[in-house]
């Protein structure tokens, strides 16, 4: 849109992307109309239509807004003489925070709207964020074998059979459940595949 965004516009578009990102959480996708986040942000109609066209490209927003704050949490964890096991084991920590979230989640919401959108591979945002995952995992797995802490003959394969396995577990929270135990079981066989067992520590 032609809006020029000073820093109170910055502020505002903030301010409406993270109200909205609560009313997702707690309704899903499907279920959210223009009103609802024009309810909940305490603004008029045209005050949200300045800045969004559609719940779509809110929740597009809030997505990406989503992604650059689990990255930002991760990076302020990893410590500068932070292995590869090390740095794995950090994000297989976050990874079981988040599926253990019960409510605070956007996950029920995020498959609506992919059930919704058909989207090409262009703008699906999960397919970015999960190839970049898989790119992140394996550069990391390399350097692992590379230093001698892991053991992998196919470094590609693995790093996205790690998250094939994480996106599996996601769609399990959402719909059988899941407990701690189940996810520290798979976390203890991703990292025994490469020979990290002993590593474990608490996850």
């Amino acid at each position: 849109m032609g809006y020029d965004m000073g820093e109170k516009s910055v502020q505002k578009k903030k301010f409406i992307l993270e109200t909205a990102r609560k009313v997702f959480m707690e309704k899903g996708f499907k279920k959210v109309t223009m009103k609802d986040i024009v309810d909940a942000c305490d603004i008029s109609r045209g005050g949200l239509y300045l800045y969004f066209e559609s719940t779509s490209q809110i929740f597009l927003e809030v997505m990406k807004l989503e992604s650059e704050e689990a990255d930002d949490v991760f990076s302020d964890s990893i410590t500068e003489d932070a292995t590869a096991a090390d740095i794995l084991i950090l994000f297989l920590r976050e990874q079981k925070k988040e599926l253990l979230r019960k409510n605070d989640t956007l996950t029920q919401a995020i498959y609506e709207f992919y059930f919704q959108n058909k989207l090409s591979k262009k703008d699906n945002i999960l397919k970015k964020q999960f190839d970049a995952a898989v790119k992140i995992i394996e550069k990391l797995i390399e350097a692992g074998v590379a230093s001698g802490e892991f053991y992998c003959e196919d470094c590609m394969g693995t790093a996205r059979n790690i998250m094939f396995v994480l996106e599996g577990l996601k769609i399990s929270a959402q719909t059988i459940g899941i407990t701690a135990e189940t996810v520290d079981r798979e976390m203890f066989y991703i990292l025994k595949s490469l020979g990290t067992a002993e590593e474990k520590a608490e996850l």
